[in-house]
């Protein structure tokens, strides 16, 4: 999405399930960069109501953004089909649709790692990589990687997909400190780099990247993440942030 350097005006963002652990994470972080408009089904203070499952309401939120990032989703990796099936399958529709029929420049949609989870764990992950879901979670964020696909081929709206990984102020400790899940860590500050880079950033047309900190060892590559959008993580699992952080 390119912008003239003669505009002055923020860019106006729409965040979706903008109450979530992420998202209340980006609007901490970005508010003060972009014209943030946040969104949930659970209102709370500076978030307005919207259930990604109505279109119209979407379509009328949707008008006049400059981008829209969609993070409302069940984010459990257990959920059941039936817990699923609404908001992250039809809810991605609705929201793509609403975001093609308001002719929104950019739309960022959360896939996850869990889409490529089923890979061998001793094997580094590529954002090029065919999705292979170890759960029907998984599986409904290659759903998500799917819908970006159309989006792009079927009308003027670019479209960034990410692969986020082990989202949590601190790296997994005790029974979660696998090296998988520290390599595939993403910390609050790392997060919202990368959603400024997808929003920002030149892409013309589809991108499914990965989305992890500068962890020493990672499970997921995010090489390409840096060439496509300009992503810049600093945090590492093996060397943890100071708790003064206010973003991690």
């Amino acid at each position: 999405m390119s912008r003239s350097s003669s505009d002055a005006s923020p860019r106006r963002v729409v965040i979706t399930g903008a109450a979530g652990l992420i998202g209340q994470s980006l609007t901490a972080g970005l508010s003060d960069r972009w014209d943030l408009v946040a969104t949930d089904i659970h209102t709370d203070g500076d978030i307005g109501h919207l259930d990604v499952t109505n279109e119209q309401q979407c379509r009328q939120t949707f008008s006049g953004a400059d981008a829209v990032v969609h993070l409302a989703a069940n984010p459990h990796e257990t959920a059941s089909w039936d817990d699923l099936k609404t908001p992250n399958i039809v809810g991605v529709q609705a929201v793509a649709s609403a975001a093609m029929a308001a002719s929104v420049p950019r739309l960022v949609l959360a896939s996850s790692l869990q889409a490529v989870w089923a890979y061998p764990h001793d094997r580094q992950v590529r954002s090029t990589d065919p999705a292979r879901p170890a759960n029907v979670y998984g599986a409904t964020k290659a759903w998500a990687e799917a819908v970006g696909s159309w989006v792009a081929a079927s009308s003027d709206t670019t479209v960034v997909a990410l692969r986020i990984g082990y989202f949590s102020p601190r790296p997994p400790t005790g029974s979660e400190a696998t090296p998988r899940n520290l390599g595939a860590w993403i910390s609050p500050s790392d997060c919202v780099e990368l959603v400024r880079a997808a929003v920002e950033g030149p892409v013309d047309d589809f991108v499914v990247l990965n989305g992890v900190s500068a962890n020493r060892h990672r499970y997921a590559a995010y090489g390409d993440a840096e060439k496509a959008i300009g992503y810049r993580p600093n945090s590492d699992a093996w060397s943890p942030p100071s708790d003064d952080d206010p973003l991690t």
